[in-house]
């Protein structure tokens, strides 16, 4: 995901449910996300590496 724009889930029931959006940063080595219902409150960055990790563990075990 190399993006500025912000996606959420497909997995969202598209009513606003518990769900984290995350986009890829400008310097494509950190992403970002946020909480979908408090995106007032900012985001957090992390590693695209640690981002990846979490997503292919999460694949693995889901």
């Amino acid at each position: 995901m190399i993006s500025e724009q912000w996606s959420k889930s497909g997995y969202s029931n598209g009513e606003g449910g518990n769900c984290v959006e995350a986009r890829g940063m400008v310097t494509y080595s950190r992403v970002g996300i946020r909480d979908t219902q408090n995106r007032h409150l900012g985001h957090l960055e992390i590693p695209a590496a640690e981002w990846a990790a979490l997503l292919r563990s999460a694949t693995v075990r889901g």
